[in-house]
């Protein structure tokens, strides 16, 4: 069963021939392979280039470094990377003529010198260069530098909630409670127990994420790390810093780790794509406020396996969840702080920040977002809404709750919709 993801497939598809190095992102296992390996490929085909003119290259194939001498084993053994002379060689056999090539590669980061080697490429006029990295140390600053401003990212994210509907067995309400609880790994979406789901979420935080981190950067283990994760996925969507990040740690863990630590952890956590740091914004002071902040996670799916599936809060998960489909959209996300002043008991004036959810910018275009599982009163109401309303501005400001509901407006042209209502539908933020 084939997952169409076309708003990928379709980023791809505009950058043909751009002159840039198209640069796939995402964390391990979100179908960065087969979004350029299958359904752009596919696409090339589909568009009439011919098959000899399409180079694909996996540098984590056993058969593909076979074709230029390398062996897989011994890479992964004596931990080098692939030698770029014979890699070169290879591809100088596969382009014979003066036509267009469109050169495919997986894991390039385990290419040697792969920088200079993608910079040369781009100097020929023949070459269309699209590779996938696992981790966005392999888009650091300095690797930038070294594509001479050239590179041009398309991140990926597990499946959104409307992908993995298109391939569901059963209602929406039933997806929704599975994709809240399993998350959106292109792998889970095809599994049909909740055995085989917990099995492979749990195995892949603990056997591949967490190991690829601590070998990355040489930790001596995944302990502080590991629990360091699980203090934040305890508090997805709440606001937190790195000193009460490490006062929490010293508390609960009895560890001796300090602020510097959590912030280089997170840091680490963050180039692997597991969690997304997200910063304030003041709406009316126009300006970012570093700290405190929030934390959700890439994946609600392996935040509850770190967590043993013990913690399922649904309105936490259904914040992250509605965080990851503003990204996917293609929206700059942040929260927003709408700073007032009241008079307390005592007459005396006080300042106080409003929370907004969610600022989602694209463009010209901005919208204010509330998540709110449930609004059983009024009471409920003016408290989800009172940061609207002191926001003072004319942008479009939405309400989602859990239940279902076509899209309505109030007299102050707020707008209110279902969780699944929004994710459901592409165009549901101009609705």
């Amino acid at each position: 069963m084939e997952i169409k993801r076309n708003v990928y497939l379709n980023r791809l598809i505009v950058r043909k021939q751009n002159g840039f190095i198209k640069v796939i992102t995402g964390i391990r296992r979100c179908g960065k392979s087969y979004l350029l390996n299958n359904l752009f490929c596919n696409h090339l085909l589909e568009e009439g280039i011919d098959d000899s003119h399409i180079v694909k290259f996996a540098f984590d194939s056993a058969d593909d470094l076979r074709l230029i001498g390398e062996d897989l084993f011994e890479i992964d053994k004596e931990n080098r990377k692939v030698d770029p002379v014979k890699f070169m060689d290879y591809i100088n056999s596969r382009v014979t003529d003066n036509k267009m090539y469109y050169i495919l590669l997986d894991e390039v980061q385990k290419l040697g010198s792969f920088e200079s080697v993608l910079n040369g490429y781009l100097r020929r006029s023949n070459m269309d260069i699209y590779v996938t990295g696992s981790n966005s140390k392999f888009l650091s600053s300095d690797i930038i530098t070294e594509f001479e401003g050239r590179g041009d990212e398309i991140h990926i994210l597990p499946l959104s909630f409307s992908e993995f509907f298109s391939v569901y067995d059963g209602s929406k309400d039933e997806a929704f409670d599975d994709y809240m609880v399993y998350g959106g790994l292109p792998s889970i979406a095809l599994m049909r127990t909740e055995e085989q789901k917990i099995k492979y979420l749990t195995a892949q935080m603990q056997n591949v994420y967490l190991r690829d981190i601590v070998k990355r950067y040489n930790l001596h283990s995944d302990e502080d790390i590991g629990e360091l994760l699980d203090i934040l996925a305890s508090g997805i969507s709440t606001l937190t810093n790195p000193r009460k990040l490490s006062d929490t740690f010293n508390s609960v863990k009895n560890s001796g780790i300090c602020a510097s630590t959590v912030t280089k952890y997170i840091k680490h956590l963050e180039d692997a794509f597991l969690i997304s740091r997200v910063k304030r914004y003041d709406v009316k002071g126009k300006r970012y406020i570093d700290t405190p902040y929030k934390v959700y996670f890439e994946d609600t799916g392996l935040r509850n396996a770190r967590l043993n599936f013990r913690q399922i809060e649904p309105t936490h998960l259904m914040e992250n969840i509605i965080y990851n489909e503003l990204r996917y959209r293609g929206y700059n996300v942040d929260v927003g702080v709408v700073e007032i002043r009241e008079k307390n008991s005592e007459g005396k004036e006080t300042k106080k920040q409003l929370e907004i959810d969610f600022i989602a910018n694209q463009g010209s275009r901005r919208y204010y977002i509330q998540s709110a599982y449930e609004i059983p009163n009024d009471s409920k109401w003016k408290q989800e809404t009172r940061s609207f309303d002191k926001a003072n501005d004319s942008f479009k400001k939405i309400i989602i709750v859990e239940r279902s509901m076509k899209p309505r407006r109030n007299d102050k042209g707020y707008v209110t919709m279902g969780v699944k209502e929004f994710l459901l539908a592409a165009n549901s933020l101009e609705l």
